[in-house]
């Protein structure tokens, strides 16, 4: 699996809001038996999110939004196939990374 390869969402809690996860770990960490993940949600227009901790995703042309401040671990053998790849919008949830690091 790659950097910012996309997969549905291996939770069944949760998955109606939050159907894919996005791996954000380097690649150079493969061997590790887990995979740091961030959730994508469903976008809800009436609910209001600094966009620079939770960007705006395009999965398979669907707007999400990535929720980097719940970022996690997940077993890597529960991530199936990817549906997507979104490496071109990296700098976003590197961004958004960096705003739950370091508050910036």
């Amino acid at each position: 699996m790659a950097q910012y390869d996309v997969f549905t969402n291996p939770s069944r809690i949760g998955s109606d809001s939050i159907p894919y996860v996005v791996v954000v770990q380097s690649d150079v960490l493969d061997g590790l038996a887990t995979r740091l993940t961030i959730p994508l949600s469903l976008l809800d227009a009436s609910v209001k999110v600094p966009t620079a901790l939770c960007p705006v995703i395009l999965v398979k042309g669907q707007r999400l939004c990535a929720l980097a401040h719940y970022a996690a671990p997940l077993l890597a053998k529960a991530l199936r196939r990817p549906v997507d790849n979104v490496a071109s919008q990296a700098s976003a949830l590197v961004s958004a990374l960096d705003a739950v690091l370091s508050g910036i």
